[in-house]
């Protein structure tokens, strides 16, 4: 086992860390679990506080155009009150609680480009020092699934995916930023519609959807977003004939009329709030027996988007870039 480096504020001799997350991604509120694995220095420090902290990388919008960094989401102390010796070593098991909106990074096991990261921090001696830094991988909730399964059944491609700050005005969201996947339409809404962005927001009771269509401009009218809300409990997802539900819903979208001059429904976003009651069903749609989930082809169609949509490698190379320069930051001395 390879122990990083911890604890630079403390000088040579100071304890080091290994945080190891157990294998498999991890759900939207679901457990994590894993080990902190210790090791003492050259002396006894007593150990006041173990933390994992989860952080984000997210995109700003300003007047001054966009910036990127890190954002926490969530912070949990899973041991501290005790005496690491000189030269023990100590592994500590922990099993926390993700929050529902957690991102998804993953749609079978193929990167979207979001980074979220877990974050060990160790508080001795009256000072709190970053450490441990390990990429987190989330998947889809079943919910989640079987709408981009349906969205890729129809037809749509994957564009990118990001997070940005600030909050989404009349949903439940908890998080101080917010996922966006961007949709590339499928060819039967491409004459109305330019792009779809898509949200997920979690719950302990389901699934809040929002869905904004960038609509296309006619010959005398300028292109405009729209924008509806649907919701769906976890176990509702079942037996239902998503393509058809999300079809109506993109329809509904793409003839809806601009709501210019009402605020942007995003916090720092562009879009117009579209009204849409959001009850899981677009205006006059009932969803009958249908084909239920659906069949794994649409979905590995819009997971092909996703590496399609861009180069893997640049990927790996951003995610890289991310980790690594948080931890030359941490080398340099920066305080938690």
């Amino acid at each position: 086992m390879v122990f990083k480096k911890l604890l630079g504020s403390l000088g040579v001799g100071a304890p080091t860390v290994d945080t190891v997350l157990s294998g498999g991604a991890a759900v939207p509120g679901g457990s994590l679990t894993g080990q902190v694995h210790l090791k003492g220095g050259s002396a006894d420090f007593t150990i006041e506080a173990v933390t994992l902290e989860l952080v984000a990388r997210v995109e700003a919008e300003h007047e001054e155009g966009e910036t990127e960094g890190m954002a926490a989401f969530g912070r949990f102390t899973v041991s501290g009150g005790f005496v690491l010796t000189e030269g023990t070593e100590l592994s500590i098991p922990f099993d926390i609680a993700l929050p529902w909106e957690t991102p998804v990074t993953e749609l079978y096991g193929q990167d979207l480009g979001i980074v979220l990261g877990v974050r060990t921090e160790l508080a001795v001696a009256g000072a709190r020092d970053k450490g441990d830094l390990d990429r987190l991988a989330v998947a889809p909730l079943p919910a989640q699934e079987a709408v981009l399964e349906a969205l890729g059944q129809l037809g749509f491609g994957f564009r990118s995916a990001d997070l940005e700050l600030g909050h989404i005005r009349g949903t439940g969201q908890q998080l101080p930023f917010y996922q966006e996947i961007e949709l590339t339409p499928a060819p039967q809404y491409a004459h109305e519609v330019n792009e779809v962005e898509l949200t997920f927001l979690a719950g302990p009771g389901g699934l809040e959807i929002v869905l904004e269509a960038d609509r296309r401009g006619g010959l005398f009218s300028e292109g405009h977003d729209v924008l509806g809300r649907f919701t769906v409990g976890h176990d509702d997802y079942r037996g239902r004939d998503w393509a058809a539900e999300i079809d109506s819903w993109i329809r509904s979208l793409s003839a809806a009329r601009s709501a210019y001059g009402t605020p942007s429904a995003y916090g720092g976003h562009h879009g117009h709030e579209g009204h849409f009651h959001g009850d899981g069903h677009a205006e006059g749609h009932r969803s009958g027996p249908g084909m239920g989930t659906v069949v794994a082809a649409g979905a590995a169609g819009l997971a092909v988007g996703v590496v399609g949509g861009m180069v893997a490698a640049e990927v790996v190379d951003e995610v890289g870039d991310f980790f690594e320069g948080d931890e030359e930051d941490e080398d340099g001395g920066e305080d938690a």
